[in-house]
């Protein structure tokens, strides 16, 4: 990969990573649902006025954006509210890893390998590790629903893999059109007018900044960058930079937020990582042995 293309990639994963704490930032004043009402509706509008409707089902667009809006980003935002601090939350997402391979093989019907259940097992542990250290930071109920959010995201690739090839700006754009509804109409139902009007009101130009951050810094530049390296390089080259997005995450959250690394927690983060590592890279590198 070329010097400039790598710093690319870096910059994504450090868009991504730290992105957990602007969510936490945008909190402190918005609503989860709110937030992430706002948020997609930025990502929509105006693109969606500039980029045609990529020519696919419309099931296909209004799942996806109801898999990643409301069951992605709405559970994540609302878990890190008060269940699970930002740097966990950055890491134990990356379960969708797993749901994601899981999924795609009761589909092909292929076999699970002995190196990924033993990767499958390391992640397990160190989650559950997590889950069992509840504190006013982190809860297991937290765990559970980020494991929620990583499920539908999970789900959320399996259905934009289904679209086959598209122009993921467009797709992107487009599916959080869709998102919006539910998110808003689960904002109406859950958090209330009252508490929507009171977000709007006492939101800063930090928390409107860490807004915009969301739909045009982790959206528009993180996913149109990321689609840009994939298509002009394999997947295999590209795809183990995710592994930085919860380094960065968690330290990210522990420069800005101050949030604590006890040794238990940097231990459950070793086995997660390790296990991410050995999925994504075992693989690669039995097929360089064999070149």
């Amino acid at each position: 990969m070329a010097a400039p293309h790598l710093l690319l990639a870096l910059a994504v994963m450090f868009v991504w990573g730290t992105n957990f704490v602007i969510i936490k930032l945008a909190l402190t004043h918005l609503p989860p649902f709110l937030l992430a009402t706002l948020r997609f509706l930025l990502a929509a509008v105006p693109l969606v006025f500039i980029l045609p409707r990529p020519r696919i089902p419309l099931w296909n667009l209004a799942l996806y954006g109801l898999l990643i809006g409301a069951g992605q980003f709405g559970v994540l935002f609302f878990a890190m509210t008060r269940y699970i601090s930002p740097g966990l939350a950055s890491l134990v997402v990356q379960a969708q890893v797993f749901f994601t391979i899981g999924l795609a093989m009761l589909a092909t019907g292929e076999r699970v390998r002995p190196f990924q259940v033993l990767a499958t097992l390391m992640s397990a542990l160190g989650i559950a590790i997590i889950a069992s250290h509840t504190d006013g930071h982190t809860t297991a109920g937290g765990v559970l629903l980020v494991l929620g959010a990583a499920l539908a995201w999970a789900l959320g690739n399996m259905t934009s893999r289904a679209a086959g090839r598209v122009n993921v700006l467009a797709y992107m754009a487009w599916s959080s059109l869709f998102a919006v509804p539910p998110l808003l109409g689960l904002s109406l139902w859950l958090e209330g007018w009252p508490r929507i009007t009171e977000g709007l009101a006492q939101a800063d130009a930090v928390t409107w900044a860490a807004v915009i951050w969301q739909a045009l810094g982790n959206t528009i530049f993180g996913y149109g960058a990321w689609a840009w390296l994939l298509s002009r390089y394999p997947a295999a080259t590209v795809s183990p930079f995710a592994l930085l997005v919860p380094v960065f995450g968690m330290g990210a959250s522990a420069w800005a937020l101050s949030e604590a690394m006890p040794a238990w927690k940097l231990g459950a983060t070793a086995l997660v990582l390790a296990g991410l590592a050995l999925n994504v890279l075992w693989p690669r590198w039995k097929a360089h042995r064999r070149r």
